[in-house]
Formats: structure tokens, C-alpha cells, sequence
């Protein structure tokens, strides 16, 4: 009986998200049943996702639905860039200008209207996102989305 009960417990609150348009993710199966509404076609998708297990390939690829340029790749590509030019970064952010602080704010995708700003911040806010000696790249990072979180103008771009 309690297992019973736990498995009608688990299927509710599971369903919610296999409902949900678009929440099978990317691979073979959410290609196959592309188009298709209601619960079987998601369940059937994401189980072919899962049975297949094709999904590594295809965001690796891009191909299969999926993005090469998702949030982890974005945040992967954003840290190597600030480690490999962390002194650079450090001293443009110091005088609030630079090329490398450009290209930071690019990766970012802080508009053009907005980099003044950005570069402001940066100065304004030196000794914060740089807190201590012994930082990291991933510190700096940390640092710098409190800094925008904080702005007016830059909050949207870290929410």
C-alpha cells in the first residue's frame, strides 16, 4: 500500500513537467515526436532521449535540436576567457576602459547603450570585485555579477 500510494505521490508531482510544452530537452526523441501535444508524446520523447542516450552527441554537435551555446558553454567559455586575461581584466576594470574589458562586456552581451555603464561599474566598484589577493577568475566573476545585480541599468543582464 505505501507504495502504492508513493508512486501515485511521485506520478502527481511529476506532472507538472511532463505537461509542460518543451520540457523533453533536445535529442532523437524530441525530434521524432516533435509537434505532438499532450502527455504520451513528452513521456515517449523523453524516453527515447534517455534509451537512446544521444543527447551528449547532439549538444556536443549541435545538431538533434540542441544548442552548442547554452548557459553552461556560455559560462565555460566566459571563465576560461577571464582566467587566460585576468591581469588585463584587472587593470582595465582599475581605469574603467580597455579592449579586454570590451570584449568581456560583448561576452556578456552588454548592449552598446549600456557599456558606459558597465565600464563605470567596474571602476566604481574595483575593490569589490576584486576582494581579496588571493582571488580567483571565477571570484572576479562572482564579484562582478554582485556588483550588476545591484545596478540599475546592468541588473537585467544577471537576473
Amino acid at each position: 500500500m505505501k507504495k502504492a500510494l508513493g508512486l501515485v505521490v511521485v506520478g502527481i508531482l511529476c506532472t507538472g513537467a511532463a505537461v509542460a510544452e518543451d520540457s523533453t530537452g533536445c535529442g532523437a526523441g524530441t525530434l521524432l515526436f516533435d509537434g505532438q501535444s499532450g502527455l504520451a508524446p513528452q513521456v515517449l520523447a523523453v524516453t527515447t532521449n534517455g534509451t537512446v542516450g544521444n543527447q551528449t552527441f547532439g549538444i556536443s554537435s549541435g545538431t538533434l535540436g540542441c544548442d552548442t551555446e547554452g548557459m553552461i558553454v556560455a559560462s565555460a567559455r566566459l571563465n576560461r576567457f577571464t582566467s587566460r586575461n585576468f591581469e588585463t581584466l584587472a587593470q582595465n576594470m582599475a581605469v574603467g576602459e580597455g579592449e579586454t574589458l570590451t570584449t568581456l562586456a560583448n561576452m556578456i552581451g552588454i548592449a552598446d547603450k549600456d557599456k558606459p555603464a558597465f565600464f563605470a561599474a567596474t571602476k566604481t566598484h574595483f575593490d569589490t570585485i576584486f576582494a581579496s589577493h588571493a582571488l580567483t577568475a571565477r571570484d572576479m566573476l562572482v564579484g562582478l555579477e554582485a556588483v550588476m545585480a545591484d545596478d540599475a541599468v546592468l541588473a537585467h543582464y544577471v537576473s
